[in-house]
């Protein structure tokens, strides 16, 4: 079981662990969702053979504070069940974001979102108080950076195997979907 301290990092002995934990989160916080769901879809699977459990995540991002926005980012590749998967993220309460998946020639792909999710922070920057980045990607540490150099509070939510060191000491808050697999994960060897 993790306490929250301001700002003191917290060793997790079991799992030999060390977080950053925060108290400043209150019920008069406004917040902004940004989910790399490529990076969540694939770390699940790897791990766990398992999908995220998305509505959970938005609960847990919330956590009672006042949500502003909640952005979903996908990508479409044009693989069976993928429009009920978007749909269901739109009824949850995310606004889905969707992009092609680019072919190069010699048959290279690519699909990725971390501009437009820099961008999409930077729009929502000025409304927030707390920006909460569900993804492990490293990329993304100089966002987390620039959030905090305009005064909101980056907290990020990703499994602690698959979660960039660097991203997760730049966050004021973590947490690792690892804890608890019950409530983060669907399906799969949890």
């Amino acid at each position: 079981m993790r306490k929250h301290l301001n700002k003191k990092l917290i060793l997790n002995l079991q799992n030999r662990k060390v977080y950053k934990m925060s108290t400043t989160k209150h019920k008069e916080q406004k917040v902004g969702i940004f989910v790399d769901v490529q990076n969540m879809y694939y770390s699940a699977k790897n791990l766990y053979s398992a999908k995220v459990n998305f509505a959970e995540v938005l609960k847990e991002g919330v956590s009672k504070r006042k949500l502003i926005r909640a952005f979903a980012y996908v990508i479409r590749a044009d693989v069976g069940a993928e429009r009920d998967f978007f749909d269901a993220l739109t009824k949850i309460g995310f606004e889905v974001k969707e992009k092609e998946l680019q072919v190069f020639y010699g048959g290279a792909k690519k699909g990725d979102w971390d501009v437009g999710l820099c961008m999409d922070v930077i729009r929502v920057l000025s409304k927030i108080d707390v920006m909460i980045l569900v993804s492990g990607d490293g990329d993304y540490t100089e966002l987390l950076k620039y959030a905090k150099s305009q005064g909101v509070k980056p907290e990020v939510i990703a499994f602690g195997k698959t979660a960039s060191k660097m991203l997760v000491e730049e966050a004021e808050d973590f947490t690792d979907m690892a804890d608890n697999t019950n409530k983060f994960l669907i399906g799969g060897s949890k």
